[in-house]
């Protein structure tokens, strides 16, 4: 994702605040129903210069070129990872249309106000059909998009390089094109220890998150960069459209589910109240992160107000309560399993002790991240560790993990219940922004009632940045956003 950024354009794009901003195209009209929505492109987005042109030299983008991009993401013959976009929403033949040169259509089968965000993603970035014709299987290593940077060259595995497109089309508030920096490169570890240590030798000017076993070393207990590391490295943190969770399996119909005490919603709340997540964050996060005490909902996102969905904080006195009453009521000792992967087993051992505490046995099992998603996906997993960052900046995304005719993925809990159904249905028919939101805030506290999630934290972009790099900052959705980036001499 963060090279096709740099690579490609996309219609729209998110901008800071996380409304839908214009790129490619300069500004568009949506039709009184909601279906149709019509793009006027800019005249000035060139593609990047390419021995798929005549001559070698880039051409104009155009209508075309829109349609063809995302005829060929959902023709099942490209076998794209991101059809799920359109399918079931338009006609893929009469859905797209060039009205001419400067002017896109796309027509829906009904309203589906998150389309807006999700033309955003990578996935819906413009190509030529010249370049996919011309490399053909090699399209992948011979990339020919419109963004900031062009493809020089790759070794696999090892280094990619990145250079500036001089004809990119945005330009600063005074006129200069972007962007300024006039390359890029791009290493490849597979090890973050490893990374973190190139960092500290200056061969990388910027690293995404930093490894647990130097978290101590950088950051203290409050978040905050330590001493030694003020002069030459700058830290920037920005919330992250990222939900880390506990799941807890919902399907009545499951042997798992039927055997397990956490198909009592008591116990499901008890787990909710029974562990300290300020706490938590403090000592096992260095407070990288915002404590979920709202709904799986994340701040960031325009529809997020913690005064409309309270969610659960620390009450161990009533999980206690709550798990005393079950094992009253029915007989059963309260004890489960949890599944989680080896770099949350720390958080996950945490849980289970505070958990202890309030009358609830909680054995931790760590496996490997591949059988972990197989399992959740084949609904063999009671109680998991889960994360959901969000494709595009809507809540529908979030709250399409919840809605019961969604397959795992997205409902890995298989969770059902019909009033959250038909919340979901008549947002995703609601073009009113605010009536809309306000049905997401609706269906997040029903999750916090019936509990089958736990949110842990809303998570935190960390950036370690050299100090002579400047106009370089994190978002929401933790881009790499390289175009008004600036290397000053060290």
């Amino acid at each position: 994702m963060w090279i096709i950024h740099q690579l490609y354009s996309t219609l729209v794009e998110v901008g800071d605040d996380m409304e839908i901003r214009p790129s490619v195209a300069d500004r568009w009209e949506i039709s009184a129903d909601g279906r149709i929505y019509r793009f006027h492109l800019k005249d000035s987005v060139w593609f990047h210069d390419s021995p798929c042109f005549p001559g070698g030299r880039g051409r104009r983008l155009k209508a075309a070129d829109v349609v063809y991009s995302l005829r060929r993401l959902v023709d099942p013959a490209t076998a794209s990872s991101g059809a799920w976009i359109f399918n079931g929403k338009l006609d893929p033949r009469q859905g797209f249309r060039a009205v001419d040169d400067s002017t896109f259509e796309l027509e829906l089968y009904k309203a589906f106000p998150p389309i807006l965000g999700m033309l955003s993603m990578q996935y819906c970035s413009i190509i030529p059909e010249e370049a996919v014709q011309f490399y053909g299987a090699g399209f992948r290593s011979h990339p020919v998009g419109s963004g900031p940077f062009f493809f020089l060259a790759y070794e696999e595995g090892q280094t990619l390089l990145l250079k500036r497109h001089r004809q990119y089309f945005e330009k600063d508030s005074s006129g200069q094109h972007l962007p300024y920096l006039p390359g890029i490169k791009i290493t490849f570890n597979e090890s973050k220890a490893t990374e973190f240590l190139l960092f500290r030798q200056g061969q990388l000017h910027f690293v995404n998150d930093i490894d647990p076993s130097f978290k101590d070393e950088v950051l203290n207990k409050k978040g905050d960069l330590r001493e030694a590391w003020k002069e030459q490295v700058t830290l920037k943190k920005h919330p992250y459209l990222n939900t880390e969770y506990l799941g807890i399996l919902m399907d009545p119909g499951n042997a798992l589910v039927r055997r397990s005490p956490l198909r009592w919603k008591q116990v499901r709340q008890a787990i909710n109240y029974g562990f300290d997540r300020k706490k938590m964050m403090l000592y096992l996060r260095n407070s990288i992160g915002r404590p979920a005490e709202n709904g799986f909902v994340p701040p960031g996102l325009p529809s997020f107000d913690s005064a409309a969905v309270p969610g659960y904080t620390f009450r161990p006195d009533t999980a206690r309560k709550l798990v005393a009453s079950i094992k009253r009521e029915s007989g059963e000792q309260a004890a489960v399993t949890l599944l989680t992967i080896p770099i949350y087993s720390d958080l996950a051992s945490y849980i289970a002790r505070e958990l202890q505490e309030i009358g609830l046995q909680v054995k931790v099992e760590v496996v490997q991240k591949s059988f972990l998603l197989e399992q959740t996906a084949q609904s063999q997993a009671m109680f998991f560790r889960g994360s959901w960052i969000a494709d595009y900046p809507d809540a529908e995304n979030y709250l399409s993990v919840f809605y019961s005719k969604n397959p795992a993925p997205p409902n890995y809990t298989r969770y059902s219940n019909p009033s959250f159904d038909k919340l979901y249905e008549a947002a995703l028919l609601e073009t009113n922004d605010s009536i809309r939101y306000g049905l997401y805030r609706s269906m997040d506290r029903l999750l916090v009632a019936d509990a089958p999630v736990v949110p842990l934290w809303y998570d935190e972009v960390c950036w370690l940045v050299r100090k002579n790099v400047t106009g370089f900052t994190p978002n929401s959705q933790n881009l790499l956003e390289l175009r008004h980036a600036r290397l000053d001499q060290p």
